[in-house]
């Protein structure tokens, strides 16, 4: 039993109803929410997806490939361009949707094993005498039950429910800023590929989307547009355009999407656990990283093919379930720390804006980008086709501190 039809509840259902076991999916929510997340996919994911005919469908309805992603200061300058063509794998590309239209094709896709329940509300984890959880008590059509299962999988997002109820911690560390989040339409021709700039005043980061729209997300402080009437909006997005230029070619429409923006609170953390006995924790349930990076949604697809693996060829008895759920854990845990901290060091890159960060930070992205070692071993990790952490070598490269003899070539590995 799934609870949560988020991206990783979704994945989690396809992960083990490929296994060829029943799934049930109990959704609080009555439809598909539309909220500007999780709307960039890495090629790591996308081999999943395409496992499960997911990523068809979503290049079906206009999802949109981009071949690069690129962070430069907002003049143009300290330019570190990620070139995905590169990669030496048959999926060398990101692919950008809608997350309303990403949920959709995950669910058109779902196996015929595989069911679907919305306007189900869980009220608590069900044990037996050893505390094992054995499924869920919920609330469905104004009528409690209770529903059975070998295993649950808790996918019910950042304040998890679930995971507060069998004690797993998370300490989530937020961040100082906001991100706004604009829809800009009818820009047709826009570049293909993530754009993230760093300014004076913080992160500018922007991509296409399908049917000729932009992606836009903004720094801000956390109160910087309370309040704001019509023309205080108008004088900040003066200010944006000023500070980075390209926006002007798409100004009027721009100013138009002001009135639809969306500010959104940002904050990383990784659970103390991935498990209780009898259940596992994926996606926002378990972790929560930085956007800029684009690897949240990413990595619940990969939390849910890892327990796919720790599952594949035993039996549904509680003590080969627990097992599995314990390798999950012992799989998984070091790769979403690292995953943590490349996102978390990739934000404050871009995103610190005291003296100290923004030079150290403009450092590494123009020394990053001019050694193609770095680069490439910075691109195959957020592509999500292996983690391979930066050594205090690659570090002190990256500040201009030590030389790096091998700049020029790619990593041995690759």
């Amino acid at each position: 039993m799934v609870c949560g039809a988020g991206v990783g509840g979704l994945a989690a259902a396809h992960a083990l109803g490929s296994l060829g076991l029943r799934v049930l999916i109990a959704e609080k929510q009555p439809r598909v929410p539309r909220v500007p997340k999780g709307e960039v996919l890495q090629p790591g994911a996308l081999k999943i997806l395409d496992e499960w005919g997911v990523t068809k469908l979503l290049e079906r309805q206009g999802a949109v490939r981009l071949s690069a992603l690129i962070a430069g200061e907002g003049s143009g300058e300290g330019r570190m361009s990620l070139d995905y063509t590169q990669l030496p794998d048959e999926t060398n590309w990101l692919l950008s949707a809608d997350h309303e239209t990403i949920l959709g094709a995950l669910i058109d896709g779902l196996p015929e094993n595989v069911s679907l329940r919305r306007g189900v509300s869980v009220r608590e984890a069900l044990r037996d005498d050893t505390g094992r959880i054995t499924g869920l008590a919920v609330r469905e059509a104004g009528s409690d039950r209770e529903i059975r299962a070998p295993l649950v999988i808790a996918a019910d997002g950042v304040s998890s429910k679930l995971r507060k109820s069998v004690g797993i911690g998370a300490n989530r560390k937020d961040y100082p800023h906001r991100l706004v989040a604009l829809d800009i339409p009818d820009v047709p021709g826009a570049e293909a590929a993530v754009a993230a700039y760093v300014t004076d005043r913080g992160l500018r980061m922007r991509y296409p989307l399908p049917g000729n729209r932009v992606r836009l997300y903004v720094q801000a402080e956390p109160d910087e547009l309370r309040g704001m009437d019509h023309d205080g909006l108008q004088r900040w997005a003066d200010a944006l355009i000023a500070e980075l230029p390209e926006l002007a070619a798409f100004e009027g429409q721009l100013r138009s999407s002001l009135a639809g923006r969306q500010l959104l609170p940002v904050g990383r953390f990784v659970a103390d656990g991935l498990f209780a006995p009898g259940m596992a924790l994926i996606g926002e349930a378990a972790h929560s990283v930085h956007p800029m990076a684009a690897q949240g949604m990413n990595s619940a697809i990969y939390d849910a093919n890892a327990l796919r693996g720790c599952l594949a060829g035993r039996s549904l008895d509680a003590s080969d379930v627990d097992s599995a759920l314990r390798e999950y854990q012992q799989r998984r845990m070091p790769e979403l720390v690292q995953i943590g901290k490349i996102s978390h060091n990739a934000a404050r890159m871009l995103t610190d804006l005291s003296w100290v960060g923004r030079t150290l930070g403009r450092r590494a992205l123009r020394n990053t980008g001019a050694n193609q070692r770095l680069s490439f071993t910075v691109m195959h990790n957020l592509a999500g086709l292996g983690l391979h952490p930066l050594s205090t070598f690659d570090r002190l490269c990256q500040l201009g501190l030590l030389p790096d003899p091998r700049a020029r070539r790619r990593p041995r590995w690759a």
